[in-house]
């Protein structure tokens, strides 16, 4: 008999966001206005971005809530719950959706030559991203298996091996699409070499006090 124990599941669908059927595409053009004039206008998010954030822009550090400030980017949040609805079932977990908040959502604009490190988010439940402006070429999110700090002798796997024996892999999401994972899943942006920048909204959602 063969097992395959402990999976780490990754949920990539496109958002539904309620009203017509072309409200994404709306939706999206609404959430470019609103990125640009907040990458523009946040003095703050410009400086934090340059001591933090090589070459790109992010509110991380200053605007993280957006959520909170404009109803276009609570109608994303909208969204993205009713995508952690369904994550939520895939993962078997106890908790639903009444169970977590959205704690934060912030954005992330990588020019050329940008990047992002890996990282864990600390302290949430479940962490994602929705992608606004991408391309075939821009930039992948990689995932690293959570088990890679315990795998010692470990054999590698052949680059023929299936994407769960790897310890790596990229995801390539498209416009309009929404990553959820655990938040203890490492993960990483790698250097933006497309021409234009990547664009995309982050967010947290943590245990409802």
């Amino acid at each position: 008999m063969k097992h395959t124990l402990f999976s780490t599941y990754v949920h990539q669908a496109e958002i539904q966001p309620q009203g017509p059927k072309n409200r994404l595409k709306s939706l999206n053009q609404e959430l470019g206005h609103e990125v640009q004039v907040l990458k523009n206008e946040d003095l703050a998010g410009q400086k934090w971005s340059k001591e933090n954030y090589r070459h790109g822009y992010t509110s991380y550090g200053s605007v993280d809530r957006l959520f909170d400030v404009s109803p276009t980017f609570m109608e994303l949040q909208t969204a993205i719950t009713g995508q952690l609805k369904k994550y939520l079932v895939a993962l078997g977990a106890q908790a639903s959706v009444k169970d977590l908040v959205m704690s934060s959502m912030w954005v992330n604009v990588m020019p050329p030559g940008s990047y992002h490190t890996m990282h864990i988010h600390p302290f949430s439940v479940v962490s994602g991203t929705y992608y606004l402006d991408v391309s075939k070429e821009t930039s992948a999110l990689k995932l690293e298996d959570p088990r890679m700090g315990q795998l010692m002798n470990a054999p590698q796997p052949k680059a023929s091996a299936k994407p769960e024996q790897q310890r790596f892999f990229s995801l390539f999401p498209k416009v309009g699409e929404v990553v959820l994972f655990e938040s203890w899943l490492r993960h990483e942006v790698p250097e933006n070499k497309a021409q234009k920048p990547r664009v995309s909204i982050s967010f947290n959602y943590d245990w409802l006090k």
